[in-house]
């Protein structure tokens, strides 16, 4: 009996061993809790984040632990990639944003329209006049196909009369990034320097890979099981998180 017992308990310290290698090392799963990047995450999608696509940090570990405060096989994201970080205002909290600007890059928002390094994104008018989740809002916004210098194209949302039509130019410092999120009136982001700005390299977490699970929350949650034939969103399990290309 005494031997059985410490077998099954090996058998449990050695699962939590390898759950904590994959979570660490390869893949971790998250949790969508916001509009900031509809249309493109939902609130309710879950997805897989890959922790090798850019090297690894303390914040690669659970906690965060402060044993090492560099990063090691590093390996530089790409403009437009879709990246959990933790925000550098409390080193904890984790968000999902689009990588838009590089070190050395400026950035600024002159009436809606993103420029970068002086030159304006190109933006092309897909929806007019659409709804969309800003909170326990509902707005009113244009939903526009942005693509980057890289080639690298995805939705953005700009309110009509949005509070971030103007802002300051923004001059990403060395070994830091510049985020937004896609529903840009409703993203709190590298834009607001005090809570979010400039993003260190050792911050960043992992790239988003796939959408493995989505329920709409408001129809019922992912533990209420016997509501998911409501609640589900099939057609977003399993689709992969990425930028078209021209």
């Amino acid at each position: 009996m005494k031997s059985k017992i410490i077998e099954n308990i090996k058998t449990i310290f050695y699962a939590l061993i390898i759950a904590l290698i994959i979570r660490s090392f390869l893949f971790q799963p998250f949790y969508i809790p916001s509009s900031s990047m509809e249309p493109n995450l939902l609130i309710g999608d879950r997805l897989f984040v890959s922790k090798y696509s850019y090297g690894y940090s303390r914040h690669s570990l659970p906690f965060s632990p402060k044993i090492y405060n560099k990063r090691v096989l590093t390996k530089l994201p790409d403009r437009g990639d879709v990246i959990v970080f933790k925000t550098p205002a409390d080193n904890r909290t984790d968000y999902i944003k689009r990588l838009i600007g590089l070190p050395g890059d400026t950035i600024q928002i002159i009436d809606n329209n993103l420029y970068l390094n002086n030159v304006k994104i190109k933006k092309e008018k897909i929806e007019n006049s659409t709804n969309i989740n800003c909170g326990n809002e509902i707005i009113n916004a244009i939903f526009f196909k942005e693509t980057l210098p890289n080639g690298k194209r995805y939705t953005a949302v700009y309110r009509n009369n949005g509070t971030m039509m103007n802002t300051d130019k923004f001059i990403v410092p060395e070994n830091h990034y510049f985020f937004m999120g896609d529903n840009r009136d409703c993203s709190k982001d590298s834009r607001f320097l005090s809570s979010v700005g400039y993003v260190n390299i050792n911050n960043l977490v992992g790239k988003a890979q796939l959408i493995f699970f989505s329920n709409e929350k408001k129809r019922g949650s992912f533990f209420k099981f016997w509501k998911w034939s409501k609640s589900l969103r099939l057609e977003r399990f399993f689709k992969k998180i990425h930028e078209d290309k021209n």
